[in-house]
């Protein structure tokens, strides 16, 4: 299969990379790190050994290939769609945190979008190189449920390169139920400047549990059945998983980066005024990593 990884970072260099032991693949990055595969090919190590040569671009323009992943930040997707619709793909599928990037894509690319959601970790240490932080499973299937031979066609392509896949017929649940687990872990552990494991002690531990509830009430309100118990249990289950790592909002706020906070805490807070829900605890959260980037001049 001719795949293109849209957002050539960690995770979308952790997934190229895998997909190239088996897939035609081409990276569409920045430099230095494009120029660094082109020359010497892409590393992972970590949890996994990996060298693989796959093409690398900084050109996303006039693509043309059978699947585009795409991993770029969530607020990145409208620049990232717009430039996909030049080119001409089978099927997208969006590897992104939060809420609504589907929807984005869709609105611009003229073919089927897919929705996945993967638990591996990754970090891009340094050019041409991304450290794999913990193995882990991939999902897939349509962004409003049910079946889709695409689906299936493109589980059975990351199961082919040694990715665990299951096709999913149920994705708009499993996208909420991400939503809480980020929505809990992610702007908690950006503030506080701790490891995931960290929200599994008091008082860490309300402040995420309170705010995986909310989200899970949005849901339902949303007309997606999660109850508050499985928000809850999917939030210390991932957290105990990856009591080592550092969340991507942690990480970009130690490299003084963007958040993807409007997509996740903000997403949760925004549909709950539509829905009328109150969400207390994603409001404060956003709010405060909000303030932080407001101070930082990146909002």
């Amino acid at each position: 299969m001719d795949i293109v990884v849209f957002g050539a970072g960690s995770l979308g260099s952790l997934v190229g990379g895998l997909l190239a032991r088996e897939h035609d693949v081409t990276l569409v990055g920045r430099n230095p790190h494009v120029e660094r595969i082109e020359g010497d090919g892409l590393t992972i190590d970590g949890q996994l050994d990996v060298r693989v040569t796959p093409t690398a671009t900084t050109d996303g323009t006039d693509l043309t290939a059978d699947l585009a992943v795409v991993a770029v930040k969530a607020f990145d997707t409208d620049a990232a769609a717009r430039t996909l619709a030049t080119g001409s793909f089978d099927a997208a599928l969006s590897l992104q945190n939060g809420m609504g990037n589907e929807a984005t894509l869709a609105s611009h690319i003229d073919c089927p979008v897919l929705a996945g959601t993967i638990t591996y970790g990754a970090m891009l240490v340094a050019p041409g190189r991304v450290e794999c932080t913990g193995i882990g499973h991939l999902v897939v299937g349509p962004r409003d449920g049910g079946t889709d031979p695409l689906a299936d066609h493109t589980g059975a392509a990351f199961d082919a390169a040694g990715i665990e896949t299951t096709v999913a017929t149920d994705m708009p649940r499993r996208l909420w139920r991400k939503l809480a687990v980020n929505a809990a872990i992610n702007p908690i552990t950006a503030l506080a400047r701790v490891e995931n494991g960290a929200i599994l002690d008091s008082p860490a531990a309300d402040i995420a549990a309170s705010a995986a509830r909310e989200t899970a009430r949005v849901a339902r309100a949303d007309g997606v059945e999660l109850a508050d118990h499985d928000a809850v249990a999917a939030l210390e289950s991932v957290a105990s998983a990856t009591a080592d790592n550092r969340s991507s909002m942690l990480q970009d706020v130690e490299n003084d980066s963007r958040t993807e906070v409007d997509a996740i805490s903000g997403y949760v807070v925004d549909r709950a005024e539509e829905v009328d829900v109150k969400t207390p605890t994603n409001r404060t959260l956003a709010g405060a990593i909000r303030a932080w980037e407001s101070g930082r001049g990146l909002r």
